[in-house]
């Protein structure tokens, strides 16, 4: 079977929405038509030309990358540039290319979601506060008759969304009063008269980015011709997402141990450690990728000890003095492990979705360091 790309993009946004991305980031559709049919879908790391010719050889139609093909403006490409012959034969190969990079990390279910679980951490929650949703109450008053078509328009906009719950929303009777004024097209009651009418007072709450597709909606849905409604901004916190995550083991172990077993969950031989190996460790803090600038956040939240790739010299010193272990798995192996993890999610979503569609992680191995 094949879906149109536009459908896959919703499913996978939805998910990692792109708001959650860094200001600094460039993610979604980079390359290609969205409504072409999809059948093969390939994930992967990172598009480089030996995973373009493994993507041509498996008749993929659309790539979906964490590491963003094009990060910075261009001003041209030529196939005498590496990323121009990658472009090039995206294009002429009519490969969909779209990039989930620091959405996806933040996401919930998302890279550092995935690597917390299969370490084996419960609790799990976001080390870092990157991005924190803006939250709205909607009040409406609507007739009793059409209280549950208005109460489904905004549901269905996304609103009422509060944690793992869907649909809440409040109601209270009451008589509603106006007096219809030359000019005027009411759904009910004359012209210079005053009217009664059993009305409901409906409120729900509803973020910030879905509010205007919600009024809309709910106007859409609303009999009267003027609709009463409030909207009143709320300093709840009700969805905030960040880079990394910390959780707790099941059964504390020491720090060798957690070492050897992520060793044998990531496929790698050699692994970077500083601290003390016999120290037992509980609560663990993790960022996918490069993660070290989040030691200290690890630290703050009580971590024994942060999980990450890239860290450097002076961060590795920067940690001992802390004194808080740090684990470098790399910045490969953490990423291309949690994006095969993804790839499974992804397929399971779509499946959720209706959306039926072969999908593959690229067996090109692009690490381009070695140990000897």
């Amino acid at each position: 079977m094949a879906e149109s790309g536009r459908k896959i993009i919703e499913i996978i946004e939805k998910q990692a929405p792109l708001y959650l991305a860094e200001s600094w980031d460039n993610v979604g559709l980079q390359l290609g038509n969205p409504d072409k049919l999809v059948k093969k879908i390939m994930v992967c790391l990172e598009v480089t030309e030996a995973v373009l010719q493994e993507a041509d050889a498996k008749r993929i139609d659309m790539i979906v990358a964490h590491h963003p093909l094009i990060f910075k403006p261009m001003k041209k490409f030529t196939t005498d540039d590496p990323l121009g012959r990658m472009i090039y034969f995206l294009i002429q190969k009519d490969i969909l290319l779209y990039c989930a990079h620091t959405n996806l990390d933040m996401a919930y279910g998302g890279l550092n979601d995935l690597l917390a679980f299969n370490i084996g951490l419960s609790e799990i929650k976001s080390l870092t506060n990157t991005y924190q949703r803006k939250y709205f109450k909607i009040v409406v008053f609507v007739p009793e008759s059409h209280e549950e078509e208005v109460r489904s328009a905004l549901c269905s906009a996304g609103a009422g969304f509060i944690g793992n719950y869907s649909d809440c929303s409040f109601k209270v009777k009451g008589e509603g009063t106006f007096r219809p004024l030359r000019g005027a097209n009411p759904y009910i009651g004359s012209i210079g008269e005053v009217e009664r009418l059993k009305e409901s007072r409906v409120e729900t709450i509803i973020a910030e980015d879905c509010l205007q597709t919600a009024l809309k909606k709910m106007l859409h849905a609303h009999p009267y011709e003027e609709v009463a409604y409030d909207l009143y901004p709320l300093g709840n916190v009700y969805e905030k997402n960040g880079l990394g995550r910390m959780g707790y083991l099941k059964n504390p172990e020491k720090l060798l141990e957690l070492c050897n077993r992520l060793k044998r969950l990531l496929g790698i031989e050699t692994i970077k450690i500083m601290g003390d190996q016999s120290k037992i460790v509980k609560k663990v803090g993790l960022c996918t990728g490069s993660g070290a600038e989040f030691i200290y956040n690890a630290y703050q939240e009580g971590c024994d000890c942060f999980i990450t790739g890239d860290v450097k010299y002076h961060e590795a010193q920067y940690a001992q003095q802390l004194d808080i272990p740090v684990i470098d798995a790399g910045h490969f192996d953490t990423e291309n492990y949690a994006c095969g993890l993804y790839a499974k999610s992804l397929e399971k979503q779509l499946a959720d979705n209706h959306c039926h569609v072969d999908i593959c992680f690229s067996s090109t191995n692009i690490n381009p360091f070695c140990y000897i």
